[in-house]
């Protein structure tokens, strides 16, 4: 349905959860989906190190949706970020991330949705689930309101309501417990709306036949149940700049960056990253991207899967997170584009490798069930999955020596997450990462260093030190 709404500031709000899997995704993708039906501008934003909603969110909207982390990325950061983005949009929707005021430690708010709504003047809607509760729901919601009284809420969602006379009794039960709280909506449980998922997380958008008419089927869900209208007219007005401490200075080359490069006759040669980007690996930080541009990098985007050789004239090779063990055969099988890419590794020209990027240069790949698949070879490990996940948290890391995104002694942060272990003896490459995680230093060995190819399982994010990324940049010249 199309609505014509007069010309307004932005207005934003945050979407978070009393506890993960009690519906805040799909309330923030409804809700996302139907404002953008009534041809409003919606800028999305996901609390965390998340790859796989962003996508979705993608897709609601029609528009790139954006990590927000005030651990990973600081204040500055992440309100730089989210300043860039909201710019122009008419309604702002950030996703958050597990509970409400789940973040990177038991006494540190930072990386929680709670962190982020103080940060950017966000108010919370509160999505609880209320199956099998009548007024216990009251108490339930009255304790996240009350837990941080500093925090702002423009109201409450109730989730997973069993039938309409249940949905009747919770809205008496709000009423009558909480009635300085608006309720904007009870929502029935559907089980059909239910978003598939796999060993970490949801199916991603680009893999899921039904994204597109599940999202519509979620904007009916929410707008069944919601009055749109009115949640928007009592959202505070935004002002990105202002509010989220203004866009980024004019920019000018740091230490260490790229001049640009001139041929004979002043012809520029753009220098170019080429980037993995299909089902296997897609798993990237859309501000790591932009960051790698601004240094100067023309990203040239190729498939493991299915294209036959490396993309012409390459000076550098970023390799993401993503699916290889789900897509093993297939990669393995593409033998043309191990050779290119074990010869790009071993031609001194820089290689960022994380996580499934990591273990795509290893030397095999054993998969879900148990097959043994060949990789690039580029390291001698062997990657292996597991049944539950191996490693997962927070992780700050200082190099042990220079690689392509700095020298010794850089530090960076990011996020682990992932269900294969390294197999097998490590001590034939130089580990160059000292990592750290929530409870202190972590053992063992950390990115490893081949020639100029780095890999680790960490997720880096280029905002906590965007100096890495004129550093890659200049790795690329260099080596060209």
């Amino acid at each position: 349905m199309q609505h014509d709404f007069p010309s307004i500031p932005p207005r934003g709000l945050l979407v978070a959860g009393t506890r993960s899997g009690c519906g805040k995704t799909s309330v923030a993708l409804g809700l996302m989906r139907a404002l953008a039906r009534r041809g409003l501008r919606v800028q999305a934003f996901k609390a965390g190190p998340d790859f796989i909603d962003p996508g979705h969110h993608a897709l609601a909207t029609g528009a790139p949706s954006h990590n927000l982390d005030d651990w990973m990325c600081g204040a500055a950061g992440t309100r730089r970020i989210f300043a860039r983005y909201a710019a122009g949009a008419d309604v702002v929707v950030v996703e958050g991330v597990m509970g409400l005021f789940d973040g990177y430690a038991a006494t540190d708010a930072a990386g929680s949705a709670a962190s982020l709504s103080r940060l950017l003047g966000l108010p919370v809607l509160l999505v609880a689930d209320v199956a099998s509760m009548a007024r216990s729901a009251a108490a339930l919601v009255s304790g996240y309101l009350s837990f941080e009284p500093d925090l702002d809420f423009c109201g409450v969602v109730c989730n997973n309501a069993g039938s309409e006379s249940h949905a009747a009794l919770l809205r008496e039960v709000m009423a009558a417990s909480l009635p300085g709280t608006r309720l904007w909506g009870v929502l029935p449980r559907r089980a059909d709306l239910v978003m598939p998922s796999r060993h970490l997380g949801l199916i991603t958008a680009d893999d899921d036949a039904q994204a597109l008419a599940r999202l519509d089927a979620l904007a009916d869900w929410i707008e069944a149940a919601m009055d749109l209208d009115a949640l928007l007219a009592a959202l505070p007005p935004l002002s990105p700049s202002r509010e989220a401490g203004g866009d980024d200075p004019p920019r000018r080359r740091g230490p260490g960056e790229a001049e640009p490069l001139l041929a004979a006759g002043g012809v520029s040669h753009a220098l170019r990253l080429g980037v993995a980007r299909d089902a296997a690996f897609c798993f990237y930080y859309a501000e790591n991207l932009r960051l790698l541009e601004a240094a100067g990098l023309t990203l040239v985007p190729f498939s493991p899967l299915t294209d036959a050789a490396l993309p012409q004239r390459l000076d550098g090779l970023y390799f993401g997170g993503g699916y290889p063990e789900l897509h093993a055969a297939a990669l393995a099988a593409n033998a043309g584009m191990l050779a290119g890419v074990r010869a790009f590794c071993g031609s001194g020209r820089p290689v960022l490798a994380e996580c499934g990027g990591f273990m795509y240069l290893m030397e095999t790949l054993q998969d879900l069930a148990g097959g043994e698949h060949a990789m690039a070879g580029v390291f001698p490990f062997r990657a292996a999955m597991g049944e539950r996940f191996a490693a997962l948290g927070y992780r700050q890391i200082t190099t042990l020596a220079a690689t392509p995104l700095g020298p010794a002694g850089s530090r960076l942060r990011g996020h682990e997450f992932h269900y294969s272990r390294i197999v097998g003896e490590t001590g034939t490459v130089p580990g160059v990462y000292a990592a750290t995680g929530r409870k202190g230093p972590l053992d063992g060995r950390h990115g490893f260093l081949s020639d100029a190819t780095l890999g680790s399982y960490v997720h880096l994010h280029f905002a906590s030190n965007p100096q890495a990324a004129a550093h890659f940049a200049r790795a690329c010249r260099e080596a060209r």
